[in-house]
């Protein structure tokens, strides 16, 4: 991977944009704000691309690495990986940097959500020095469902949602050699003995979900604060599709992770202009929206129609009479617009 000043800057002057400019930086919880983590394959397959290798997701391709910021989903940081690199690998390195350029943006306190794959004691130290909330979900490799039923069934809060489907929600605390103090694991143990149209199941089916949090807050706060992480499916989906990004251009490592890193300050510049465009407050759009889609920026207020004409010894832009989207525009120009 290409460690030059020049990948540096790009990473500093794409987060220091976001923290002059952004109209706000929504938190999840309380004051706190999410830095979601994620790796996202990028299929590449049917080319000769230098690291491009089987993914977990059963592609030929890349394995990049993304975090992203508030319900917003601002861009912190990213980094170019080959297909089968793990995704723990190198990632505390890029923990920390993300949290170093995530206080470029926003002093607001800081919850970190990982999923499974990164599992692992050194995140949880790096959140610890970055002062960072976390919340990572946890691998059970070798714990069995049978063990953590009879955990929940003896520690655990009952609830029956419905006949046939019992929910256990409760914690536990750890004791590891590598940190100072004990850790919390919030679980939701799941027992379905019916289905549900009401056929009964031969053999019982248990869903085990547990998780490593700093956070004091109950088990159900706890669990749903981690499946609000999914959102970052429709941020990667903005990024490889609304933006073509999935197929990299070049065979040559650096250059693919360089159009990368460029891709990344053309994103976060559009989702600034989305929200700037929500934020004005007369966007004519159907119904309510938080957060504006890459695509539909690009098509309400990047392709919009105009020409330009020459007036008063000066060039201007010349817009339609009837154009909805114009008074949008012109709020997102004289706030963007430099002087």
């Amino acid at each position: 991977m290409l460690k030059g000043a020049f990948n540096d800057a790009i990473l500093e002057k794409s987060a220091g944009m976001v923290g002059q400019l952004a109209p706000v930086v929504t938190p999840c919880h309380g004051r706190f704000v999410a830095l979601d983590i994620d790796v996202s394959p990028f299929d590449n397959s049917g080319t000769k691309k230098e690291g491009i290798s089987w993914t977990y997701k059963k592609c030929i391709g890349y394995a990049p690495i993304f975090a992203y910021l508030g319900k917003e989903g601002y861009l912190v940081h990213l980094e170019l990986r080959p297909g089968s690199d793990h995704y723990q690998k190198g990632t505390e390195d890029f923990l920390g940097q993300a949290l170093s350029y995530t206080r470029l943006m926003t002093d607001a306190p800081l919850l970190v959500r990982m999923d499974s794959g990164n599992d692992s004691l050194g995140n949880i130290k790096v959140c610890r020095e970055g002062k960072a909330e976390y919340i990572i979900k946890r691998n059970l490799r070798h714990e069995s469902a049978e063990g953590w039923m009879a955990i929940a069934r003896e520690h655990g809060q009952l609830e029956e949602p419905r006949q046939g489907k019992q929910v256990w929600w409760g914690e536990q605390y750890v004791e590891k050699s590598e940190t100072q103090e004990p850790l919390r694991i919030v679980f939701r143990v799941t027992e379905r003995t019916m289905d549900t149209r009401g056929q009964a199941l031969l053999l019982p089916e248990l869903e085990i979900e547990t998780y490593w949090t700093s956070l004091p807050d109950d088990p159900r706060t706890i669990v749903n604060l981690y499946h609000d992480h999914a959102t970052c499916e429709q941020f990667h989906s903005e990024l490889k599709t609304d933006m073509d990004m999935e197929r990299l251009p070049s065979g040559k490592f650096q250059t693919n992770e360089l159009v990368l890193l460029l891709g990344m300050m053309a994103y976060n510049i559009l989702r600034l202009i989305g929200q700037a465009g929500l934020e004005a407050g007369n966007a004519p759009i159907r119904k309510r929206a938080f957060r504006r889609r890459v695509r539909s920026v690009m098509q309400d207020l990047i392709y919009l129609e105009c020409r330009v004409a020459s007036h008063a010894r000066r060039r201007v832009l010349s817009f339609e009479r009837h154009c909805h989207w114009f008074k949008t525009w012109r709020q997102v120009y004289l706030r963007f617009a430099p002087g």
